[in-house]
């Protein structure tokens, strides 16, 4: 019998996970009834009561018996038509909905109708969406500790555009004094509070429909520096008596501006005030002046400056009196053929005072001899193990071999478990390039080649007792004391005696210094020591590191290709000598670079002192020892931070950023993917009757949903004669009629679906008759 309507009608969706993927399919289930009513609405739409449910389910429900493998079809299936009752989403913002419209059961049948496939159209491809690029250029931002940091950088590209900024590639995520501000035109983290290890490298990854791109912005975390790594030293030089100290493990991030000294005078009737002495000191030593009383006692202590402020103080130095004013230099003791002695204790003959310095052996101290009061250096072994122990007593016994004025001496040693300990003699000087940088001292070619000459002659000596040095670098060579220019080499913890039926092969050495056939695990020879003096030569009059990389890794890399240059603005001033010099040394193949003889005998070396006499620039040097010290104090990180050429710190790549780990790249798919939605919805639309109708809307989403049109619930068709389909590269979408007449009234919908969900907008189309008619 005819029917007129349905009794009820009942709409559900349910998700099914078929092949990994969510699809929404949504049911419609109609329960029969010979009653009629007013009207039934379906997904906002509604018929009605003159509308006889026949003709609806046909257009609702045709499909094709052959889907299209090119297109997404939406089909049902028997387990849609359980009666569940499970209603669709509702409208939400921008017309968006969750399920598309499903078919429904035939009133005939009582199964599924077949409904027209739904048709979905592809956004075209034609090349002109505009590229992902950034619109801000790379940023150094530079915050006080403590203050807000804010990196921000702007880009355009097809909406939407996913960004995600990462840290020692690691993802920053939004946590307690992180935040990140996004959208498709610009992203922005903020930190709260900046922190000294929040400074370095930013990297903000981009990713749009169409590809990848990436920038670097750099944070610089200014703070008070550090204070002196090492406590206050005097020492004695022709001129009286100078205080010296290292300088900061750390700067704060910004260069230091100078040092502040203080003293207190010592006394049964002083008050132990710490005051003033100097606030205008720019280098890491002190004369002390006649303002100090003679047999008066005091201590020293030291802050650094920046422009952000003053250090803590350095540790105290030890009690100093005036009276002790040694015009004497301190004689160079004979050479001593050292014996341990393990029935005596250092402490039986020597006061252990302050720290010197450290390392991966242990730590030097000053020791003062009980019986003669001269000042020594006491290399303190760790010892605890058999291993660290026998590699003490083989230093000992290598530098009975080493007795040269260029070499440094052992003039005692001591083995007391779990202690063995080393007198060597005390050299006040510091090291040869903190000496450089000094601002009372002008750095020339002509002392960089007097320097490399009494290296090389020290080095000489070893390698005529067939003793190769392995660790030669700047913190080995020390000045004799703070105002001449005599040197000496030291650390011989790495030396080794040369056998010639049995090659020697060995893994350590500094990456910067080392030379490659040490890398590669080849044979040493006497020759790898003249790569690392090439080195140091090559530092000596650049300030820079010939293979110097961003990591230990990078570094040895370049050392093992060889791969270095004459940088022109650092080797301006250089002769070609000096060039000639350093190329000489700096050769791969170990039997082609220079030996000690004749490095003393090349051109440079013979006119050491008469050569070019022009002063040579020491902010690269200054730079150089930065970062050396930070190295030493587990300041590594924020040493490569600070010191990256202001050219390198900001970097563009429209390639894909695979530099970065695996899970920011993987966050960065997560936050593109998104549900479809309309950015610009559909607008009613009144037309004449004979005109053409334009309808149009702008959709977002990723993956790039795909498009059908609908009037009514009728699928629309580009076959149709007068329709017309347009869905763009840059996400607008039009449906065009053609001489629209009064059957073209009516509600046109505009669907939009991908992998991640569905919305649909609607619009109204009147139609008005002509004019006159």
């Amino acid at each position: 019998m005819g029917l007129t309507a349905p009794a009820a009608v009942d709409t559900g969706m349910r998700m099914d996970g078929g092949e990994g993927k969510k699809r929404y399919v949504s049911t419609l289930h109609v329960q029969l009834s010979p009653r009629p009513r007013t009207g039934v609405t379906t997904n906002n739409l509604t018929m009605s009561k003159n509308e006889t449910l026949d003709s609806d389910f046909e257009k609702m429900c045709q499909m094709k018996s052959k889907p299209s493998p090119s297109s997404s079809v939406f089909s049902p299936t028997s387990e849609n038509l359980n009666g569940s009752r499970s209603p669709l989403t509702p409208l939400g913002e921008g017309g968006a909905a969750r399920g598309p419209v499903s078919p429904v059961q035939s009133p005939q049948t009582g199964t599924p109708a077949r409904r027209k496939e739904a048709i979905l159209k592809r956004r075209s491809s034609s090349g002109t969406a505009p590229p992902l690029q950034f619109s801000t250029p790379p940023a150094v931002v530079e915050v006080q500790v403590g203050a807000e940091a804010r990196l921000t950088a702007g880009f355009s590209g097809s909406s939407p555009v996913a960004s995600c900024w990462s840290h020692n590639k690691e993802e920053v995520k939004d946590r307690p004094g992180y935040r990140v501000e996004s959208s498709d035109e610009h992203s922005t983290l903020l930190i709260s509070a900046a922190r000294p290890e929040d400074a370095g490298l930013y990297c903000i990854l981009l990713r749009d429909r169409k590809g990848s791109a990436q920038q670097t912005l750099t944070l610089s975390i200014t703070d008070r520096p550090h204070p002196p790594a090492s406590c206050p030293v005097v020492s004695f030089s022709p001129q009286g008596p100078v205080l010296s100290w290292s300088g900061p493990s750390y700067d704060g991030g910004v260069a230091v501006t100078g040092y502040v000294v203080e003293v207190k005078e010592l006394g049964p009737r002083k008050s132990a005030v710490w005051r003033e002495l100097t606030a205008h000191c720019k280098s890491t030593s002190f004369r002390l002046h006649s303002e100090l009383r003679r047999h008066r006692e005091y201590c020293f202590r030291v802050r650094v400056c920046n422009v952000v402020g003053v250090s803590e103080p350095s540790e105290e130095s030890q009690v100093f009196q005036m009276d002790a004013q040694e015009d004497q230099q301190e004689e160079l003791p004979q050479y001593v053929d050292v014996t341990i002695d393990t029935l005596h204790k250092v402490t039986d003959h020597y006061n252990v005072l302050e720290k010197l310095g450290s390392g991966k052996f242990g730590q030097v101290l000053r020791l003062k001899h009980k019986e003669t009061g001269h000042v020594y250096a006491g290399k303190f072994y760790k010892g605890r193990r058999e291993k660290e122990r026998q590699a003490a007593r083989r230093e000992i016994e290598l530098m009975n071999h080493l007795h040269h004025p260029k070499l440094v001496q052992c003039l005692a040693a001591y083995d007391n478990k779990p202690e063995v300990v080393m007198v060597m003699e005390f050299i006040a000087g510091g090291e040869l390039f903190e000496r450089i940088v000094d601002d009372s001292y002008e750095h020339t070619e002509s002392t960089s080649a007097s320097y490399m000459q009494q290296v090389l002659e020290g080095v000489q000596f070893m390698h005529e007792q067939s003793i190769v040095h392995l660790d030669l670098k700047p913190e080995n060579i020390v000045c004799v004391d703070k105002s001449g220019t005599l040197i000496k080499v030291i650390d011989f913890g790495l030396a080794c005696t040369l056998d010639p039926s049995t090659p020697l092969t060995v893994m350590h050495g500094t990456p910067e210094f080392v030379a490659p056939e040490v890398i590669n695990y080849e044979p040493v020879s006497l020759g790898t020591d003249m790569w690392s003096i090439g080195v140091i030569c090559y530092i000596l009059l650049s300030g820079e590191s010939p293979f110097q990389g961003s990591s230990d890794a990078e570094t040895l890399a370049l050392v093992t290709a060889a791969q270095w240059e004459f940088d022109d603005e650092s080797f301006e001033d250089i002769s070609s000598q000096a060039k000639e010099f350093i190329s000489s040394l700096l050769n791969k193949n170990i039997r082609r670079r220079m030996s000690c003889e004749e490095a003393l005998a090349h051109p440079w070396m013979v006119s050491a002192g008469a050569g070019a006499a022009k002063v040579l620039s020491k902010n690269k040097m200054k730079k150089f020892l930065a970062r050396q010290k930070w190295k030493k104090t587990g300041k590594a990180i924020l040493a490569l931070k600070r010191m990256a050429p202001k050219s390198r710190e900001g970097s563009l790549s429209v390639s894909s950023p695979v530099e970065d780990s695996a899970e920011v790249l993987e966050a960065l798919e997560r936050k593109l993917h998104s549900a479809p939605q309309f950015s610009q919805t559909l607008s009613d639309l009144t037309i004449t009757a004979g005109s053409a109708a334009l309808l149009t809307c702008q959709i977002t989403g990723y993956p790039d949903p795909e498009v059908q049109w609908l009037k009514g619930e009728e699928v629309l068709e580009e076959q149709q004669s007068h329709v017309t389909m347009d869905y763009e590269e840059d996400g607008s979408c039009s449906l065009r009629l053609e001489k629209v007449e009064g059957q073209d009234f009516g509600v046109y919908t505009c669907r939009a679906v991908n992998d991640q969900g569905e919305a649909v907008c609607s619009a109204t189309l009147t139609v008005k008759n002509r004019a006159g008619r």
